[in-house]
């Protein structure tokens, strides 16, 4: 079963007690989908988005109990301001980005996300996109595997593991998960006892460049703040400190601030619409929910009000 991350801490954030409208733009296992539409008013609709279409499906047989008032839509949230559109909703009052990777496709060998089981080297969140692991793998040069695993995984080996990948592709191409994570473990090697597994950061810059989730988070913020009404919010829980400071700069770039000019009277210095954070600084899990599911204890949460 996958555990929503930060639960508590999201749905308090996102101040849903009025909310009318909401998006969960990633509903994973439809946990935070589940506590929205609890929080919400009865009259409340909540928009439910994910690039995984196994994703929609499960959150659709979830809550299928809350009948009309949960809509599920399989896109990237970087269309969200096209799927508003579509649904006649100008505005909503709250928007949910959890961007981990759900314990549905970390545990399905099959969806090759995971270097502790065996599957077929993949990781993509929409299977019906074409670039899968092993063409990254198997094609591309060693400078661009390198820069990959450096910009993405920040990796500080990355050279090392991009020059043991194509020199082992030589004799046969990858095809597996634990092909590749064997791999990089014989070229780095690890410390008994490590907390990361040395095929971590590999594993997470492979996924990160396959589903362009940088790119992908640049378009999704830019279309939930876009969304907002005034006073709705935008909470964001990343889990790696890549999108952690993007979403950091975003925040604090809305945020802004008043100057006074030498003539007198202010200006506004800052993107609009403007914000103001609620969260000063991330919240993370506490150590309970940490030990209670380890996969939460690098997730941070972030929450900003829309204002005028």
């Amino acid at each position: 079963m996958h555990e929503p991350v930060l639960l508590r801490e999201a749905i308090e954030g996102l101040n849903l007690a009025t909310a009318v409208r909401a998006v969960d733009a990633t509903l994973g296992g439809g946990g935070h989908a589940e506590a929205m539409l609890r929080a919400m008013p009865s009259v409340g609709v909540l928009l439910g988005l994910d690039a995984d279409p196994e994703a929609v499906e499960r959150s659709r047989a979830r809550l299928a109990p809350f009948g009309e008032r949960f809509r599920a839509r399989h896109a990237r949230f970087s269309h969200l301001g096209e799927i508003l559109a579509a649904e006649g909703w100008d505005s909503v009052d709250a928007v949910l980005m959890d961007l981990g990777v759900s314990s549905f496709q970390l545990d399905e060998a099959a969806r090759g996300f995971s270097f502790l089981r065996d599957g077929p080297l993949d990781m993509r969140m929409n299977p019906d996109e074409p670039v899968r692991a092993r063409d990254l793998v198997n094609g591309l040069a060693e400078a661009e595997l390198e820069e990959i695993l450096r910009r993405y995984g920040e990796e500080p080996r990355s050279r090392r593991i991009a020059q043991a990948i194509v020199a082992r592709r030589a004799e046969r191409p990858f095809e597996t998960t634990l092909d590749l994570a064997e791999c990089v473990a014989s070229a780095v090697g690890g410390r008994r006892g490590a907390r990361l597994h040395p095929a971590t950061r590999t594993f997470q810059a492979l996924r990160i460049a396959v589903n362009r989730e940088l790119e992908e988070l640049a378009g999704g913020l830019n279309a939930a703040w876009g969304a907002l009404r005034p006073g709705g919010r935008l909470a964001v829980i990343a889990f790696h400190s890549l999108e952690d400071r993007m979403v950091k700069r975003f925040f604090r770039a809305h945020e802004g601030r008043r100057e006074a000019l030498p003539q007198g009277g202010e200006r506004w210095v800052g993107e609009r619409p403007a914000g103001l954070r609620v969260t000063r600084r991330a919240v993370s899990p506490s150590d309970a929910e940490s030990r209670a599911n380890p996969r939460a204890r690098s997730a941070r949460l972030r929450v900003l009000e829309r204002v005028e």
